[in-house]
């Protein structure tokens, strides 16, 4: 298979000497503001000496991701040595990592040109995610293929690699284009195809004739079509009346067939083979009652490669197309696996994979005599990995008797009742997983606390039906299965119901803020990372080419009556009902939830003379992508919990 790639006001500074919550300050002082190189520290106290390294230990880990093989049998990873994730080969299992490139800001993915050492990989600029594609050779050098002040994502190559194929969009435009370049005359490009709506190209036939192409509506609609490269036709593969949800697909070798999953006629995402003559469909996989993903075919097209998601836990199934027998299978520690890929040959597997205790490593398998083979082995700082502790699957009741599920990273000793830290994933079309999260580890050990991170509804990996039940108007469900895990906690003899605090980024920001206004006498502090503070605002200030994507979820701001309802939930109208002390982090060059999002609620929640605490990267977008960045953001959100749990926020000194 031809991939694609991817992948103010200060809180008090007297500090209470017993276990009890912090008592912030609820009046205003003039907030402090301070600039350290690009980040900006509004009313954030400083931070003491001593709890940096203490943080930094855990700061350190870093992981290897899979990206593709290149010709003479060695891998292309993604790995961070220094400030950014770079691109590193590796020869064999167990070889050293050579480095490939060499820049400040992080890579996005890559990809290798087919038969070639040579491959391609995108890159921002300050996290703006207006990305460039650029050709290069493990020589170093790198030529653009993509037109600059572009947009440009999904590349994958033509069977000879003579051609690259990726999706452009231009700045405030909703109209995709699908690009053909030469990879030879890297200047050349010709737009094969346009739409409105989120086009990419998927799989390109053997014969360079049949491109497959995706139009994404949203996570329950997305169509895939048929483009003749030499008529310049499309036509949908399979049109229905319904709305279907197709994930990863490939083309099969003699164009005939796409293998895809697809949760037509099913709650979950099933393992199809759709004609491309008629569009008629065979499952290959029985309904699992779990979400089919990660789907790789061979080159050949003899061998079938795909996980399971099974409660947000990977199982990786390898089997034989052509005569439909399950062949040797891999037996995974517990965790999550991805960016399968088979060796050209199709003789090998390549996967990357992630555990509660390791920080993310490249393996592969042995497809006909099984076996896996370690081929990276990444570290996880100054730990001692046996400290790790790994989650427990837990689920709680609803409001509505709907269950929730959650992973809950406790530590291994508990004396007497334990703060805990509620961390909500954005999206919300997205599930959080048991991979490897230093930033769990370290709350868990250093701060005595425990983690909870719910899926709530409109999580995936739970049916279409569940994700379904926070869109629109039915929003604030979300924030109720929040007020719902509140409730359990006070049940729990283990967990400090007076010491909880929320925080999540993105959608997960709306969220926490959602929770501050609904539930502020059960919450002892709040975190907000990048997070929707006012959908219409939002809704009218993100990027032009995501805009109506985010609309399919959230509702439309120019319907009246949708309109009244985002009046009615939008945490920035509901500012006086906040009383936890805030916490806001925020990428200046934010295109997703732009600066303004957190700088109202920001101005908002200072005017009713509340504690807030702001920093700011203005070399960064929607997360903070570089070390250094990171590690600020570590150390600002351990001193707040610190203030908040009421626990020393000099680590040294034992009290402040």
């Amino acid at each position: 298979m031809i991939r694609r790639t991817v992948r103010p006001l200060a809180l008090a500074a007297v500090l209470l000497a017993t276990t009890a919550p912090m008592a912030i300050a609820q009046t205003a002082e003039a907030p402090q503001r301070r600039e350290v190189g690009a980040l900006v520290y509004d009313g954030v106290p400083a931070i003491p000496a001593s709890l940096r390294p203490q943080i930094q230990r855990y700061r350190n880990a870093r992981g290897a991701g899979f990206q593709d093989w290149m010709a003479d049998g060695s891998i292309l990873i993604s790995t961070r040595f220094g400030e950014t994730s770079q691109l590193h080969r590796v020869a064999a299992p167990g070889a050293d990592r050579r480095q490939l490139t060499f820049f400040g800001e992080p890579i996005g993915g890559a990809t290798v040109i087919p038969g070639t050492n040579r491959y391609a990989y995108s890159r921002d600029a300050g996290g703006a995610e207006y990305f460039q594609i650029y050709l290069a050779d493990e020589h170093g050098g790198e030529i653009a293929l993509t037109e600059a002040g572009t947009r440009n994502q999904s590349l994958l190559f033509s069977r000879d690699g003579k051609t690259a194929f990726w999706s452009q969009v231009r700045p405030g435009q909703s109209v995709y284009e699908i690009i053909a370049g030469d990879v030879e005359r890297p200047g050349e490009r010709r737009v094969v195809h346009r739409g409105e709506g989120s086009w990419s190209p998927v799989d390109v036939s053997a014969d360079g004739r049949t491109l497959l192409m995706s139009k994404y509506i949203s996570v329950q609609e997305s169509e895939l079509w048929v483009l003749d490269l030499t008529t310049g036709q499309a036509r949908e593969l399979r049109p229905t009346d319904g709305k279907i949800s197709w994930g990863d697909a490939s083309l099969t070798p003699d164009g005939r067939s796409v293998i895809a999953t697809s949760d037509e006629g099913s709650d979950f995402s099933r393992l199809v083979q759709v004609s491309v003559a008629d569009g008629s469909v065979t499952p290959l996989v029985d309904d699992l009652n779990w979400d089919v993903e990660g789907v790789e075919l061979s080159d050949d097209g003899r061998l079938l490669a795909y996980t399971v998601n099974e409660d947000g836990y990977a199982k990786v199934h390898v089997r034989d197309l052509r005569t439909r027998r399950a062949l040797p299978q891999p037996e995974l520690p517990v965790g999550t696996a991805g960016g399968l890929e088979f060796s050209p040959d199709g003789r090998t597997l390549a996967l990357t994979l992630s555990t509660p205790s390791s920080s993310g490593d490249v393996w592969t398998w042995d497809v006909e005599n099984g076996g896996l083979t370690r081929w990276t082995e990444s570290e996880v700082g100054p730990v001692d990995p046996s400290t790790f502790v790994t989650p427990e699957l837990v689920r709680f009741d609803s409001f509505d008797g709907l269950s929730v599920p959650a992973f809950v990273y406790k530590p291994r000793e508990v004396d007497g009742r334990a703060p805990v830290i509620i961390d909500i994933h954005g999206g919300p079309e997205g599930q959080s997983r048991p991979g490897f999260n230093p930033g769990y580890q370290q709350w868990v050990n250093d701060l005595g606390a425990v983690v909870i991170v719910p899926n709530v509804r409109g999580s995936t990996g739970y049916g279409k039906a569940y994700v379904a039940m926070d869109n629109g108007p039915l929003r604030q469900n979300s924030v109720k299965d929040i007020g719902a895990l509140l409730d359990w906690i006070a049940t729990q003899p283990d967990l400090d119901p007076s010491r909880v605090v929320v925080h999540g980024g993105s959608y997960g920001g709306f969220m926490v803020l959602a929770s501050s206004a609904a539930y502020p006498d059960r919450l002892a502090g709040v975190v907000d990372i990048v997070g929707i503070s006012n959908f219409v605002t939002f809704l009218q200030n993100t990027e032009g080419y995501r805009r109506d994507l985010r609309r399919a979820e959230y509702g439309d701001e120019r319907d009246p009556e949708m309109r009244a309802i985002f009046d009615q939930i939008s945490p920035l109208n509901l500012t006086d009902r906040m009383t936890a002390p805030l916490l806001v982090i925020q990428g200046a060059n934010d295109p997703r939830v732009p600066r303004s999002e957190a700088e109202q609620i920001v101005s908002a929640v200072r005017g009713h003379d509340r504690p807030v605490w702001y920093l700011l990267a203005m070399d960064e977008g929607h997360g903070f992508r570089k070390k250094s960045n990171s590690d600020a953001q570590a150390e600002v959100t351990n001193l707040f919990l610190r203030q908040v749990f009421g626990l020393p926020t000099d680590p040294a000194a034992g009290s402040q």
